[in-house]
């Protein structure tokens, strides 16, 4: 039983050293190594192994990590970022802007998208004034999660628990109670940013540079592939608000806004070529990991012979920010939620919940797969490399704010 969970703990160790010998590590091979170790140990067969693979997953990634490197490859994600930016005249707008703007749009664009589409754009503003691009790097992923918990949409996990606990109108009602305190905690997280790179926060004036598009033909599929997520997004939103029981799924909608790419574009080769694979990679090999960390039961036996009312809201946050750094926030809440139905939970504690398991996110890089995205991205095209040790120094005291304030909401 012990043996996945050593496993993980080795994982753990090895993304915070990220160093054996001469040989560094990435943080995709270190988790490929994780599932190996489970498969050699036969601590999970290879055909349950293969069932915890989550194609729909899969499939959303690779629909968005095709539209977004469309956009980059055709320069017209720079023009965005330069159309998004301009009026930003300082670092601490240049921040505000990141928070505020993709926090909230990651809300309705899901927090993976907004990691997908913003690291290059983040990469781009660090280059182009020469602002250090771990600041934009940690400002974006703390953005994406945080601004994600506001939306049954934002994450996986949320929308688990509102299509799992028959929530009426379940936008008005994340809105009702976290949009308050998620806003109050984009504002936290500035504070803590500019507290812990106080150093780089200047008062010289931010002159914004525009880019040009360099492919034309591929920037126009790109904007019709990003228009369809909108448009797809606002058609889920509405059918939703209004009950209708048909729903669009987020893999259908990143699939077919990916079509004109994939059908059309003559750089389609390219542009799959040139995909995030190895994030793709360290997604699999996590859904592997972790299915053999959920099977030993460990952590379900712990909670239920703790003794603690793990009903309570403030349990409910501590319990789900902590496990979710350890057999991650989706299956967390899948373990969670048959708990709190059966004990009559209020909205409130589902809330908790949703807030608690998404702001672990905040905590370590691998307590949401959006940090996984920016860091992996970051490595691979502005050989920025963000560590362990790094994220948690200033995520720990970041989250444990924030989580003061939904206990301040939710109580």
């Amino acid at each position: 039983m012990m043996i996945p969970v050593i496993i993980l703990a080795l994982v753990f160790l090895l993304t915070a050293i990220r160093q054996v010998g001469n040989i560094r590590l990435e943080i995709w091979q270190i988790m490929s190594m994780g599932a190996l170790a489970v498969l050699l140990t036969a601590r999970i067969s290879i055909s349950y192994a293969i069932d915890a693979i989550n194609i729909d997953v899969m499939l959303f990634l690779f629909g968005m990590f095709t539209i977004g490197q469309a956009l980059e490859m055709s320069g017209y994600l720079s023009h965005l970022s330069y159309r998004f930016f301009k009026s930003t005249g300082s670092i601490d707008a240049v921040i505000l802007y990141i928070l505020i703007g993709m926090g909230f749009a990651s809300a309705f664009l899901m927090n993976d998208t907004l990691a997908i589409i913003g690291t290059p754009v983040v990469l781009l503003l660090a280059k182009e004034h020469s602002i250090d691009p771990k600041l934009l790097l940690m400002a974006l992923a703390f953005a994406v999660t945080t601004g994600s918990v506001i939306s049954p949409m934002g994450n996986p996990q949320n929308l688990l628990i509102a299509l799992g606990s028959d929530m009426y109108n379940p936008f008005l009602t994340f809105m009702k109670y976290l949009l308050l305190p998620t806003a109050i905690n984009l504002l936290i997280a500035f504070i803590i940013l500019r507290i812990s790179f106080r150093k780089h926060f200047t008062s010289c004036s931010l002159n914004h540079s525009k880019q040009p598009v360099t492919d034309k033909k591929l920037a126009a599929l790109s904007r019709l592939s990003l228009s369809l997520v909108v448009l797809l997004v606002c058609i889920k939103i509405i059918m939703a608000l209004s009950g209708r029981e048909y729903d669009i799924g987020l893999t259908y909608i990143a699939l077919i806004s990916a079509m004109p790419i994939l059908l059309i574009s003559k750089r389609r080769r390219e542009v799959v070529k040139n995909l995030d694979w190895h994030t793709l990679v360290f997604f699999v090999a996590m859904f592997i990991l972790m299915e053999s960390v959920w099977n030993s039961g460990f952590f379900q036996g712990y909670i239920d012979n703790s003794g603690l009312n793990i009903t309570s809201t403030p349990m409910i946050l501590a319990i789900s920010v902590i496990l979710s750094q350890f057999i991650s926030n989706v299956p967390l809440v899948a373990l969670y939620m048959p708990i709190l139905s059966h004990a009559d939970v209020t909205i409130t504690g589902m809330m908790a919940l949703a807030a608690g398991s998404t702001i672990a996110g905040n905590l370590s890089i691998l307590g949401a797969a959006s940090n996984v995205i920016i860091i992996q991205n970051a490595e691979r095209k502005g050989k920025v490399s963000l560590g362990f040790v790094e994220f948690a120094r200033i995520g720990i005291p970041l989250t444990i704010l924030q989580l003061m304030v939904y206990w301040a909401f939710l109580v």
